[in-house]
């Protein structure tokens, strides 16, 4: 299975998904990252994000795509859709990741939007939260508790995010893991929002898009999780 993760800036992949993504890669999954930005507004002294996001790329061993737009500037429409459409394209992706709509930050909304564009004939698009996405109500839920520390390791690559004290607060990285692990009944969880799942229940089929693919009720029957 080929799988693509779309992030608007360096970080946010890796914040949203990158436990789902490492269980990807363990499992054989072909991973690649588009990023659509350099992130460089948000640049802390001399240090290259591009540098950072390659790094963490290799911790997830996952490929790794630049969008090209300026931070702050991701166009809604054509533009960014066709960047989302060629990395469709070139990967022959199955799956993919991209930002829930409802945030704060201009450029997660306009990837999102593009996404679901470009990803218009995909049968499984997930929507992952970062810490601007606002009213987050995840249905399905991935069991990360054996990547959550490699995952870490992954943030910890983007040190000029960790150092600003803001978006990547690995304490806090970690006890949303445990949050969302609590509303999946399992340890430690990334929960997604559902733009598309389909769910093969055939006997030859790899049951569930999602990493590991055993995808069950939660105890409630509140939702879905996804199990190794």
């Amino acid at each position: 299975m080929n799988v693509l993760a779309v992030g608007a800036h360096p970080d946010d992949v890796e914040l949203g998904c990158g436990g789902a993504l490492l269980g990807h890669a363990a499992q054989g999954d072909h991973v690649t990252i588009l990023v659509m930005t350099d992130g460089g507004r948000a640049l802390l002294d001399d240090m290259s994000r591009q540098m950072e996001q390659q790094t963490a790329a290799c911790v997830l061993d996952a490929d790794l795509i630049w969008g090209g737009f300026d931070d702050g500037f991701v166009p809604e429409g054509p533009e960014s859709i066709s960047v989302i459409d060629d990395a469709l394209a070139r990967t022959g992706a199955g799956i993919l990741y991209t930002h829930a709509p409802d945030d704060t930050h201009q450029d997660h909304r306009a990837t999102a939007s593009a996404s679901l564009a470009a990803g218009r004939k995909l049968s499984t698009i997930l929507q992952y939260e970062t810490p601007s996405t606002r009213h987050f109500d995840p249905s399905v839920f991935v069991d990360v508790e054996a990547s959550l520390d490699d995952k870490l390791r992954a943030l910890r690559s983007h040190m000029s995010q960790v150092l600003r004290h803001g978006p990547v607060d690995l304490e806090v990285i970690e006890a949303q893991a445990r949050f969302r692990g609590s509303q999946g009944r399992v340890a430690a969880a990334e929960g997604f929002e559902v733009a598309r799942l389909a769910w093969d229940l055939s006997p030859a089929a790899a049951i569930a898009p999602v990493v590991s693919l055993e995808v069950v009720r939660s105890a409630r029957g509140d939702g879905l999780r996804a199990r190794r």
